[in-house]
């Protein structure tokens, strides 16, 4: 990468370091460590074994500093398979001294009654999380991101000002619930409730990008498959109506920081698109102050 379109600061929108849980590399021989190998190679890392460098907060901490990434945003997750403790990720937010915020999830098929709005309560009035994260998808009974059992979650963090983040692409185990279509009815029913799209519904880019077009209140972020096959289309988004819309992240550890940072650079956007996407975007969402 070069000095001159080096933007002024970098979130990255989707970071988990590989300790957080077996499915992010954390045991090496694993079937889970595998599968970060395999992700990493099906996403043209030059690298794949990178993840393996990054054990504990401190090592991780300078994965940041070598790719200059200023704040790593941490999407739980809460799902059959993964269950990554809200409280555990609020101690390592708070301990990584600014450097990493976390997003707590959410499973409602584990709560009753209130139960799934409480906890998204809890995760960003007493935990003081970015936002909170659904995967509606991969729960033990799949249901669509507009199903009416997170419609409480929804309400709070609307209620909060704070951003949903969900899960999409196409690792879904259903790839008919991989909707973008579902996004927007859930934008039109809580107009003034940010709503990420980790992953952006990859492949189904053009849906993604015309929801987006019509709901202001939807953002993208491709994250790693901005550069998989027809990512570029999201890079033009960004460089036209979407510029406001589009974030940056890496999904780390499914693919490097470092090469990440330099591949979005490459794309050759225009300064204020880099500055937009890399972190300016991202700083009003989640009132990061980076000025």
């Amino acid at each position: 990468m070069t000095r001159s379109n080096r933007p002024r600061h970098i979130v990255d929108m989707r970071a988990r370091p590989s300790f957080l849980h077996s499915f992010f590399g954390a045991e090496p021989g694993s079937a889970d460590f595998e599968t970060v190998r395999w992700m990493n190679r099906r996403l043209g890392s030059e690298d794949i074994d990178h993840f393996t460098r990054a054990p504990d907060l401190p090592s991780f901490r300078r994965e940041l500093d070598a790719a200059e990434i200023d704040i790593a945003v941490m999407v739980g997750r809460s799902t059959p398979s993964v269950r990554i403790s809200n409280d555990v990720l609020a101690t390592l937010s708070r301990s990584s001294e600014g450097r990493m915020l976390g997003v707590g999830s959410v499973d409602p098929q584990l709560f009753a009654g209130r139960g799934a709005a409480d906890e998204a309560e809890r995760c960003l009035k007493e935990l003081k999380f970015a936002g909170v994260n659904v995967d509606p998808a991969f729960l033990g009974e799949p249901i669509s991101h507009d199903d009416a059992t997170l419609f409480p979650v929804y309400e709070v963090c609307a209620d909060f000002g704070a951003p949903v983040f969900m899960m999409s692409g196409p690792t879904t185990p259903d790839l008919r619930r991989n909707d973008p279509l579902a996004v927007d009815r859930i934008a039109r029913a809580f107009p003034t409730l940010p709503i990420i799209c980790c992953h952006a519904f990859y492949p189904r880019i053009d849906e993604m990008i015309g929801v987006a077009f019509r709901n202001e209140n939807v953002f993208v972020s491709p994250d790693m498959y901005l550069f998989a096959p027809g990512g570029r289309r999201y890079a033009d988004a960004a460089s036209g109506c979407l510029a406001d819309q589009v974030l940056f992240g890496s999904s780390y550890p499914f693919r490097p920081l470092g090469q990440s940072v330099a591949d979005f650079l490459r794309l050759d956007l225009d300064e204020e698109v880099i500055e937009k996407v890399a972190w300016r975007n991202a700083a009003r969402l989640l009132r990061l102050d980076l000025a």
